[in-house]
Formats: structure tokens, sequence, C-alpha cells
């Protein structure tokens, strides 16, 4: 029998790639489309492409007969959409950020524990190929024990094209929530090793004086359990003009104890500098995974526990670790703990 999913919000690009996913997955049916949003539901008309089943969700979730509610609505609002998903017994996968507060991330895992439900995410930086060659590298032993990580998740703003939602008071969250969370889900899982203490974060308004509330600039400095050292920026200060193709783009850099790897989503290969050697060899990628965060879903809402690609319990984990390094970045608190 197939898995029954209604969407809730279209007003993020991400949520396409989910909706297109299960539209051709053999074993989902998408029943229903909710979007509240006005301008954003002539939108869709215009293009053809999704059928708009609902104008309020409360009618969806009174109306419905679903299983899972997958969200893509602004990110100020899907603390509550999560939460009355999991009131009405629904299992949920949703676009990141899940939310915005602690408060809200406390709140929806008290429900999916009450509920026996799965809350779960789109952390699919998992899923490509580059990534999954930085971990298989990593975990063979390549480089040695890791001393040091850096990365660069800078995008472009697009401002003026960017949806004006993102610029509006309580409904971004913070760029570290916003982009960040790859990050905080990929280390840990690429080296085994737990992000254990974030040292400083910031957020400021670096480059948009039209917008001075909004903090485009984002950056981090954590440990991990073996005393790695972790660098991260995740700044909006890419330059508009070439898009998401600078190889510059989630580039990491795992220095380790007997080399370094050295790659990103553009790169066509993962470098490594091997100690011993003179030149640095280009590895090829092995093959991706595309849509392997949703098998997992399904899985996980099905009863499996294990050899999960992505759990629903790494996904709240990465979720809570990133917003505590936001309000850390907002409070300006230093050397905060983030595991036993």
């Amino acid at each position: 029998m197939s898995i029954r999913f209604a969407f809730v919000g279209f007003r993020h690009a991400h949520i396409r790639d989910m909706f297109t996913r299960c539209q051709q997955h053999a074993d989902i049916e998408i029943v229903a489309c909710c979007e509240q949003d006005p301008e954003t539901r002539e939108q869709l008309a215009r293009e053809g492409q999704i059928s708009v089943t609902h104008e309020d969700y409360e009618a969806l979730l009174a109306e419905t007969q679903c299983d899972v509610i997958a969200i893509g609505d602004v990110y100020g609002k899907r603390g509550a959409l999560i939460t009355r998903a999991l009131e009405t017994g629904r299992h949920v996968i949703s676009d990141k950020p899940l939310c915005i507060s602690l408060a809200e991330l406390d709140q929806i895992e008290q429900l999916a524990n009450a509920q026996g439900r799965i809350v779960s995410g789109m952390l699919d930086m998992r899923d490509l190929p580059v990534f999954l060659g930085l971990r298989e590298l990593i975990r063979a032993d390549r480089i040695g024990p890791i001393r040091a990580i850096s990365f660069a998740g800078q995008h472009p703003l697009m401002y003026g094209t960017r949806p004006d939602w993102y610029f509006d008071p309580g409904m971004h969250g913070g760029t570290l929530n916003d982009i960040a969370v790859h990050a905080v889900d990929f280390i840990p899982w690429a080296t085994g090793q737990d992000l254990e203490c974030l040292l400083a974060a910031r957020s400021w308004n670096a480059n948009l004086p039209d917008e001075p509330h909004f903090h485009d600039g984002g950056q981090a400095l954590l440990t991990l359990q073996n005393g790695a050292g972790v660098m991260g920026d995740v700044s909006y200060l890419l330059p508009d003009s070439f898009g998401y193709q600078m190889p510059l783009y989630w580039r990491f850099v795992f220095w380790g104890a007997d080399g370094v790897l050295e790659a990103g989503v553009n790169t066509p290969t993962i470098r490594l500098y091997r100690n011993g050697e003179q030149e640095a060899r280009e590895l090829p990628l092995p093959a991706g995974k595309p849509g392997a965060y949703l098998d997992a879903f399904l899985a996980e809402i099905q009863g499996a526990t294990t050899d999960l690609h992505l759990s629903s319990g790494e996904v709240l984990r990465a979720t809570r670790l990133t917003l505590q390094i936001q309000q850390a970045a907002v409070d300006a608190t230093a050397n905060l703990k983030l595991c036993d």
C-alpha cells in the first residue's frame, strides 16, 4: 500500500525536489497540496506543475487521509506546522531548517515522542557524490586521524530576486540556522566524531545596508570530541553573478595526521595530499545516492531502526546543535558545550 503524502507550503524552492521525487516514487501517493499564500498559489497555477487542493492548513488536516505531512513553507512558520501535524498523528518530513527556535524544537521532540511519530528533514548533502566520497576516504583512514576542518558554505544572496519573506523579521531565523545545519550534520557523519564545543559564533549584517536587521554574515569556530578544530563560514557573500557555480561553494578541507582532503560541490574530483608524496592525487567521485534522505524516511516510518542513511534522530540532533550555534551568535556566548 502506498504511503500518502500531503504537501504544505511551496515558498522555498527546495521543496520542489522532494515533491518531484515523491511523484516518481513507486511507494508514495501525493494526496493533497496546501498553499496558504495567495501570490504563491497564483504562481503555482501559472506554472501548472503542482495542483493546490487546499488554501487552509487546518482544513487539509481535517479532511485529508494522509500518513505524512511534507513541509516547505517559510522558515518562521514551520515549527507550528510540524506541531499541528504531530498533534493529528502524522509523520513529518520538512525542508531544512525544521524550525527557528529551541523552544519550537523542544515542543516538536516532545510531541513526536508522545505520538510515536517520526520527524525528519531534507539533509541531502549526504546524498551527493563528493560528500559520500569524502566520508569513505576519511573512514578508510586515508589521511589518518582528523586534526582540523574548514568548510565554506557561502551562498549568493540574490537580493531582489530571493523571496521577500527572507527579510521579514521573525521569518528567516538566522543565516547560521539556515545554512550551517548541513555541515553540522555532515561532519560527525563523515568523521565519526561528534561536535563537542562551540568556541565562538558570529552573525552580523555584512553587506546588506537596505535590510539592517538581516544578518547575512555567519561564522563559527568549534571542536570535535578528539580535539580537532572546525572553522566554518556560511555567509551570503558569494557574488550573485556566479550563482552557485564557484568552486568555493560548499568546499570542505579535512586536515589529518597523514594528509589533507579537499573538495566541494562543484569540484569534479576529490584532491588528496598524502604525506610522503610530492603531487596531489585527483580521486574520482563515487556514485551519488539521489533521494536517499527520502528513502531513509520511508524506511523509518515503517519501523526500520538500523542501517538508515539518515535517521530522524540525526536530523533532530543537527537541528538542535545548529539552533544552539545560532543562539550563541545572537547572545555572544562562547565555549558552549555541545555533547557529553
